[in-house]
């Protein structure tokens, strides 16, 4: 890609992280190099078994724990995995080995408090010419929206969860 494009996938619907999937299965067909970190993500979610068989095509990191952060109230733990993801994306991005990098869930962690805009707005700035960059989960950041070439708002108009039904392997994770 000769222009690399800023996405960003937000709203408080169901799809932000599945959309970057898909993005990244269709960039994976037509011969792109994909690097997904999940902040505040260590649950063994399907995608994680499902990437493993690109090999270096379409790689994902996982920088987060399996539990919730509590806003406001990160853990020591919750800091050192989110600015070693930073860390991670920075390099990938730089590196221009990735035409995309997806740092899913990156809007939760601002929102949090385990990460700051400030430290995220470089990697958008800062990026070769040629590297999409995709952020996604609820909340994103003014910043980050005025920065997208594409916004897309994922508006939940019901869910099962509201009538109980658990995460389903497979569906949810």
């Amino acid at each position: 890609m000769e222009k690399g494009l800023v996405q960003v996938y937000t709203g408080d619907g169901k799809g932000k992280t599945t959309a970057a999937l898909g993005l990244a299965m269709r960039a994976v067909g037509k011969g792109l190099k994909v690097l997904m970190v999940q902040f505040l993500k260590g649950r063994q979610y399907g995608e994680l078994l499902t990437c493993a068989r690109f090999g270096d095509e379409f790689k994902i990191i996982q920088s987060g724990l399996d539990s919730f952060v509590r806003k406001g109230e990160p853990t020591s733990e919750d800091l050192r995995l989110a600015r070693e993801g930073l860390e991670t994306a920075r390099a990938a991005i730089m590196s221009g080995e990735y035409d995309i990098i997806i740092l899913d869930e990156v809007n939760v962690a601002v929102e949090l408090g385990v990460l700051k805009v400030e430290e995220v707005l470089p990697l958008i700035d800062e990026r070769p010419a040629g590297v999409e960059v995709v952020l996604t989960g609820r909340y994103a950041p003014e910043e980050f929206r005025e920065r997208a070439d594409v916004l897309t708002e994922m508006t939940c108009i019901k869910h099962c969860f509201d009538r109980g039904v658990p995460m389903r392997e497979g569906i949810e994770f």
